[in-house]
């Protein structure tokens, strides 16, 4: 079908008289310490100090490329992973539908009341579903390793963005490896290109079954997909009508899957003349998608969802939530939103610009975000090199502090922001923390669980030799920690460091900086990044 595309090909920088001041790049001499640790954080799961200071000595341009580089690599044809994802990585076939001589049988079963081969086939079905269940718990696993020891930490971070961002619980659809092909077409283009990202979300079995579309047909079209397209995923609300919706639904008719493939039943699509978002012809899926990428209101809402989860809290779209912003913040949403629509959806080059940008870095954004549960974890054991311990018991936590990954709460995905700080998230926040740095085993939690103590020599890492920081200078050490850890050095505290020191005679020892990292994440700055 021809539909009104993006026309723009202006793929070349704009001058910087065309660029929000704010949204010009950040000095090399004012990236330091501090700003390189902020970029880790924000655009992965945080860093170590050697990791800092190698961003430093770096500088903006090269750190923000080395973080982007996934993308390159991947163009390439391998990511160059420390772990490389095969189509066998899980178990395909423990969800399969029955074979054509399976159902044969179990037809012949139905008619002649045979309740013995009936409950054959229930037990192989109970069966395969308690497989099922403990696979996607190893999932769970394999994907916090991946965040944990990835070489490519933004490639994850975005990942989990996309996994909120086009939610699908696996509760509901119950097949383990379709939210795994999911999460691999969220992995693959995390910072490519969003229309085709879209375009796969259409085709995706996860998606098709979590929002009921495999039986959405002519005459009987479901409106679930289409909906959440405009108003979650894709345009925002104010941008269209629930015509658009009703529309955009029968497009959607066909749109199904067989097993782990997606099947296009042409018919039950509903071939008949649409008008979707004031464009009007035989539209289908694909056209569907098109017209709404050819919506500039598109590029902004996307840049405004990827913006609240990197920079700063912000109303989800425009309607009515852009007077609680300053006009400088506004600039910024358009002029990136009008980047990525300009970019014809590649994400990033408008990433790049963000992460390079004085405005990524201005006081009011550092140290600013509160951690998500992942963010929290997976950032404990990057940043001060932790022992994984149990990562059963990591995943539970995960679940008790709100983001238990795979099974976002609805397609709506996870708030974040303050909604992950209460009295009993904080607790759980807590005891996580003092397990990962100090081996101490959250209650009621496995007694197998590896509780030996950490090597803190990591923490010193890269350290010059001749530093204070090395000689193990008590007000060194504080400072040392406080930096790395909060990103800054409170004079709180300082005051509880060195007090803890002191009663420890100044001591510099495992115990002593164990101690040390525990009074640290008991602070409130620690739950900020």
């Amino acid at each position: 079908m021809q539909v009104v595309k993006n026309k723009s090909t202006d793929d070349a920088a704009p001058r910087e008289d065309e660029i929000t001041p704010s949204l010009l790049p950040i000095r090399r001499e004012d990236f330091g310490y501090t700003q390189a640790r902020h970029l880790l954080w924000r655009a992965g799961f945080g860093g170590t100090d050697a990791q800092i200071n190698k961003l430093v000595s770096w500088g903006p341009d090269k750190s923000v490329d080395t973080l982007l580089g996934f993308v390159d690599a991947a163009k390439r044809g391998g990511t160059g992973e420390f772990d490389p994802i095969k189509p066998d990585q899980f178990d395909k076939d423990i969800m399969r539908p029955l074979t054509e001589d399976e159902r044969r049988e179990q037809r012949r079963a139905q008619q002649a009341q045979d309740e013995d081969t009936l409950a054959k086939f229930r037990e192989e079905r109970q069966s395969r579903e308690r497989l099922d269940r403990t696979q996607v718990g190893e999932m769970q696993k394999w994907w916090l390793t991946r965040m944990i020891e990835t070489r490519h930490p933004m490639q994850e971070k975005l990942t989990l963005f996309w996994h909120g961002h086009f939610a699908t619980n696996y509760r509901t659809i119950e097949n383990s490896y379709h939210m795994f092909m999911q999460n691999q077409l969220l992995r693959n283009e995390a910072a490519g290109n969003f229309g085709v990202m879209l375009a796969g979300i259409i085709r995706d079995p996860a998606m098709i079954a979590y929002l009921d579309n495999n039986d959405s047909r002519k005459g009987q079209a479901n409106e679930n997909l289409a909906r959440e397209i405009m108003e979650l995923f894709a345009l925002g609300l104010g941008n269209y009508s629930e015509d658009d919706i009703k529309e955009g639904a029968k497009a959607l008719t066909g749109y199904t899957f067989e097993d782990d493939t997606f099947v296009f039943r042409k018919t039950n699509h509903d071939n008949s003349a649409k008008n979707i978002l004031g464009q009007t012809g035989t539209w289908d899926g694909d056209d569907f998608v098109k017209i709404i990428l050819s919506k500039k209101a598109c590029a902004r809402y996307i840049m405004r969802r990827m913006y609240h989860f990197l920079v700063a809290d912000v109303p989800p779209d425009e309607r009515g939530g852009d007077k609680n912003l300053d006009g400088a913040q506004q600039k910024v949403l358009r002029e990136l939103g009008d980047m990525l629509y300009s970019r014809k959806y590649n994400l990033q080059p408008v990433l790049r610009r963000l992460l390079l940008s004085k405005h990524f870095y201005d006081e009011t954004i550092m140290g600013q975000q509160i951690k998500s549960p992942v963010q929290l974890v997976v950032g404990a054991v990057r940043s001060l090199n932790t022992p994984v311990r149990d990562l059963t018991i990591l995943n539970d936590a995960l679940d008790l502090m709100g983001q238990r990954i795979f099974f976002p709460p609805s397609v709506k995905g996870w708030d974040g922001g303050r909604t992950w700080m209460n009295t009993s998230t904080l607790f759980v926040r807590q005891n996580i923390l003092a397990f990962l740095i100090a081996g101490k085993k959250p209650q009621g939690f496995d007694a197998s669980a590896n509780t030996d103590r950490f090597d803190t020599d990591a923490l010193f890492a890269g350290v010059p030799e001749d530093s204070l920081v090395a000689k193990r200078d008590p007000a060194a050490v504080a400072m040392h920690l406080l930096k790395l850890s909060l990103g800054s050095a409170p004079d709180h505290g300082v005051a509880a460091l060195q007090a803890f020191m002191k009663s420890r005679e100044n001591k510099i020892d495992q115990d002593t900086l164990t101690g040390c990292l525990l009074l640290i994440t008991a602070m409130p700055e620690y739950q900020l990044c």
